[in-house]
């Protein structure tokens, strides 16, 4: 009797090892790939913007506005887009937009689908842009911020920044400070 349930947990043992071992293989696969497609995103961004014009490291006043600028003092011959005036105005007449891939009820990527959690949460009445629509605006949006990816958001004229940013900033309260004295205006 005795031996047999001893060799019963040694089974038990041996499968909890086997599984272990399996979980580790897979776990190892998952990492490797994730390892892979950031090392190929990482070439594909082998010039992101000077760390300066980055809205993260702008304070809550200036945010935006100082990215903003840098790019609406270009002309023309310089690399305005086409877009740029048709861009300012939506921007200008949307208290909260969000360029995004999808829409907000079916958000067509992770980044894009955390922005659209965050401004609901938030409690936020808002539009957004699909960028996957048209090129145009996908390329104009990103000359118009100075800024080089979607999600894009927009509070009261002023870019903020992407999903990172409003991550950050719903985490230490800002967003939803913001969002209500915007929809309160």
């Amino acid at each position: 009797g005795k031996g047999r349930g001893n060799q019963h947990v040694a089974d038990k043992k041996a499968k909890s090892k086997m599984a272990s071992r399996s979980l580790t293989l897979q776990s190892l696969a998952l990492f490797a790939a994730l390892a892979l497609c950031c090392i190929s995103m990482a070439s594909a961004f082998s010039h992101p913007p000077a760390p300066a014009l980055r809205p993260a490291s702008l304070g809550l006043a200036s945010r935006g506005a100082s990215v903003r600028r840098a790019s609406f003092g270009l002309n023309m011959q310089e690399g305005k887009h086409p877009l740029h005036g048709a861009i300012d105005k939506v921007v200008n007449d949307n208290k909260i937009i969000l360029f995004m891939k999808g829409n907000k009820d079916f958000p067509q990527c992770g980044f894009s689908n955390t922005a659209v959690q965050v401004l609901k949460t938030c409690g936020a009445e808002f539009e957004t842009v699909n960028v996957l629509e048209n090129e145009n605006i996908r390329q104009g949006i990103k000359m118009y911020s100075n800024w080089p990816t979607i999600p894009q958001l927009y509070i009261g004229g002023e870019f903020i920044g992407g999903a990172d940013i409003m991550i950050e900033m719903y985490e230490n309260g800002e967003m939803r400070e913001l969002v209500e004295k915007t929809m309160a205006e």
